[in-house]
């Protein structure tokens, strides 16, 4: 199995190439079963080691130093957060033709949370409690954050947006969703101190075990910032009264509302038009999340 290219220039892995790494650098795993995870993820690839363990190798330049910075920072955030967190296990090099770091973690059990979730209340509140212990860690010591990097100002994303609205053409309502987003560039921008953000807090991050939340994974977004970044799931992940559960469990003002709100805008319209033809599982969800921020902005918040 092989995974469709989505970047220009990506590296395509596969079970052989895991093999011949893990038996140049980590001999003891070599004979263990390699296996591909079925994802839609975008910058890595997966593949389950034996039972208990997971290598990730980067497909594409811009990923190769999240590893890295899981290794340094989970550690830290873990212990303060009520799902769990990837464990990093051992970090590898290139080789073998293979350009990138590569990394094994502890293997997460559970499915992602495009399915699976038994109850939706209960789910708005066990999420709400992550976001909110998140925030609340120590941010001492935390790296700059990037610009246009998860947290930041919308305004920064505003050239970004409007361009794939432009490249979207016909295929959404470019009308709407520009009204939508000028809602949330007009919202005051957060005046608080930066908090911890996930990022990236989409179904395919989240994952459940017996109906109910039991991990997050994938920390590449993680950055210091606004904290109305993290509130992506509700237009990715809940509706009606769960999504208000989620709001009233984090006390979200409307001005923080508006800009989490835009925040699933962006993130929709610029994934649409990239992965339009080569990731169908991207393109589902964030259509998804696009409808629900649509609705909820002609309905008013």
């Amino acid at each position: 199995m092989t995974r469709t290219k989505m970047h220009a220039d990506e590296v395509q892995t596969d079970a052989d190439l895991v093999r011949r790494l893990l038996a140049g650098q980590f001999p003891h795993w070599a004979d263990r079963p390699v296996r591909l995870v079925p994802s839609y993820g975008t910058d890595h690839d997966v593949y389950r080691l034996g039972d208990d363990l997971a290598v990730r190798l980067p497909r594409i330049g811009w990923a190769t130093t999240q590893a890295a910075r899981e290794a340094e920072w989970l550690p830290r955030l873990a212990p303060h957060l009520p799902l769990a967190l990837p464990v990093p296990v051992a970090m590898g090099r290139p080789a073998e033709g293979y350009p990138f770091d590569w990394s094994v973690y502890e293997w997460l059990p559970g499915e992602n949370a495009t399915t699976g979730l038994a109850d939706l209340d209960r789910a708005a509140v066990d999420l709400a409690a992550f976001v909110a212990a998140l925030r609340r860690i120590d941010t001492t010591g935390a790296y700059p954050r990037p610009p246009r990097a998860r947290g930041a100002d919308l305004a920064e994303l505003d050239d970004a947006v409007r361009d794939a609205v432009r490249r979207l053409g016909d295929r959404v309502d470019g009308g709407a969703v520009l009204r939508a987003w000028q809602e949330s560039l007009d919202a005051p921008a957060w005046d608080g101190p930066g908090v911890w953000v996930h990022g990236d807090l989409l179904p395919g991050n989240l994952l459940v075990v017996d109906g109910r939340f039991s991990a997050v994974i994938d920390f590449g977004g993680l950055n210091v910032g606004d904290p109305a970044c993290d509130l992506q799931p509700a237009w990715n992940v809940f509706a009606g009264p769960s999504r208000a559960r989620f709001r009233a469990e984090l006390a979200v003002d409307d001005a923080s509302w508006l800009r989490g709100r835009g925040w699933a805008l962006l993130q929709a319209v610029i994934a649409l038009p990239y992965y339009w033809d080569t990731n169908p599982g991207i393109v589902r969800q964030t259509s998804h999340a696009l409808r629900e921020v649509l609705a909820d902005a002609a309905g008013g918040y």
